[in-house]
């Protein structure tokens, strides 16, 4: 499909005008435009996972596992009813989570069911300090769990157990805005194999009655170059969904920026099948990219990536062309208008860190500070013109995009480390910096919460340009279209 030249001109003009968005990093224990409500360190046990919100109560997951040495593995609940003073009121504990050997690494909750839905993999050993075989073997152990909040929320009876065909990474929870008694799962599930999916996605309107059905699968590896899958890590790592469905937008790791066509999908059109549109070739690229999340901003033709690498203890572990450490990876803005050829048009960083020249300098170069750490982004949420955005050692990022994709901080979190934890994580706080934030950022009745692996759970109040807008939203996360998702982006 030719570009029209309209579209080929005024992206290549947003790419001139758009400058690159550089901003300071915060010092840990500093906060600009925000204000700190309530937190809780979670009874300083480290490697807290994601989180999900029910009503008035927090789930936390764990990245590592159930063995001796580690504090409170399971699934920790907090009641927020009142922010300022967040309390763990309980916990899911063993047989059902926090086990030896798996993480409960993904959270999310169907609110119209009740249902809190919990993934557990077989973590790794060096990233996640388990007592584990998943880096010889590959994770061998995979479920997603589903509890019934709404039954009782402190202490939820697990409902139904679903073990997908293959063990995925990252989920997106879609809910019909047509009908929401029907959700489904985006789920990806990495791999370089032509023929294995990259992503499943899993009606689970049944999760009540312990029905699963895989709907449909998707793999864009065959339509990469013989080159591209030799040089370049082509793996699906996470993806988001338009919130009518329509429209995935995948993260292709060192494949790129992807969007495919999933109209089928939504309609549940039996058989559907997903259409790739952005060849990868077509793909906007950058030093090395290695691409972890991608999410539109509502409303807008453009969309935002984040580049996670971790620090330089990972080299031994990739191929040579992922090269990990400092400079670290950032976020870029995309323009999406032409969905066969999207443009990068800008893009924002943490300064120092994310600025190659730092790399040379006794701080950047010092392995404390580039091994077991990382300066890279993460998770966002985001509104119209607003994004949120984990920073790993960068705290919680706060920026506006404008019109023609200028990315300009307007905010930013980092909190004041705890003294001590019971577990570090191995490759993102055995360093200088103790900062891990790690998860998507909840937008809640107007207040953002945020968890910290290290650290704990925060609860913050956004005060910066825009505060108004944010202090609207009931419900809004980056990895579903549950709550203002539907209205943010005019869906009918």
């Amino acid at each position: 499909m030719k570009r029209p030249l309209s579209l080929a001109v005024s992206a290549l003009l947003l790419a001139v005008l758009a400058p690159a968005g550089i901003a300071a990093a915060p010092e840990p224990g500093t906060a600009e435009n925000f204000e700190l409500v309530g937190h809780h360190p979670l009874f300083n046990r480290g490697m807290n996972a994601a989180h999900a919100i029910f009503d008035h109560y927090v789930y936390v997951g764990s990245r590592t596992d159930g063995s001796p040495h580690h504090l409170r593995p399971g699934v920790l609940i907090v009641d927020v009813e009142d922010p300022s003073t967040p309390e763990v009121v309980g916990e899911i504990g063993p047989p059902n989570e926090g086990n030896v050997s798996e993480t409960s690494r993904e959270l999310r909750v169907w609110p119209e069911a009740g249902l809190l839905m919990v993934l557990n993999f077989q973590c790794s050993a060096i990233l996640h300090a388990c007592t584990s075989q998943a880096d010889i073997t590959g994770p061998l152990i995979r479920n997603i769990k589903f509890y019934d909040v709404a039954e009782d929320p402190v202490n939820p009876p697990l409902v139904s157990t679903y073990v997908p065909s293959r063990t995925p990474h990252e989920f997106y929870l879609w809910v019909d805005p047509a009908d929401p008694e029907r959700a489904l799962l985006w789920m990806s599930t990495p791999t370089t194999s032509e023929t294995q999916p990259n992503l499943i996605i899993t009606d689970i309107s049944g999760a009540r009655d312990g029905v699963f059905a895989e709907v449909a699968t998707f793999n864009a590896n065959p339509a990469f170059s013989e080159q591209a899958e030799d040089e370049r890590d082509v793996r699906l790592h996470s993806m988001s969904v338009s919130a009518d469905g329509t429209r995935t937008y995948l993260a292709y790791l060192g494949g790129g920026f992807l969007i495919a066509d999933s109209s089928e999908v939504a309609a549940g059109v039996p058989e559907p099948e997903l259409d790739l549109l952005t060849p990868p070739e077509n793909s906007p690229t950058w030093p090395n990219q290695t691409v972890h999340s991608a999410i539109p901003l509502p409303g807008r033709p453009l969309a935002i990536t984040t580049d996670e690498v971790y620090g330089d203890l990972l080299d031994p572990l990739v191929q040579p062309q992922n090269d990990f450490g400092c400079p670290w990876g950032w976020v870029h803005v995309i323009d999406i208008r032409d969905e066969t050829h999207p443009v990068l048009v800008g893009d924002y960083r943490v300064h120092p860190e994310n600025d190659p020249d730092f790399c040379q300098t006794p701080e950047g170069s010092d392995p404390l500070n580039t091994f077991f750490t990382s300066y890279a982004a993460h998770n966002p949420t985001v509104l119209k013109d607003l994004a949120f955005v984990t920073w790993h050692s960068g705290g919680l990022q706060a920026f506006s995009v404008g019109r023609r994709g200028a990315a300009e901080q307007v905010g930013q979190f980092a909190p004041e480390p705890l003294p001590f934890v019971v577990t570090e994580d191995p490759a993102l706080s055995l360093g200088r910096n103790k900062v891990v934030m790690w998860s998507f950022p909840i937008i809640k009745d107007g207040l953002i919460y945020v968890v910290d692996i290290r650290n704990g759970l925060y609860i913050l109040e956004y005060t910066g340009p825009g505060h108004r807008r944010v202090g609207r939203i009931r419900f809004l996360e980056g990895n579903s279209n549950v709550g203002d998702a539907v209205r943010l982006e005019g869906v009918r």
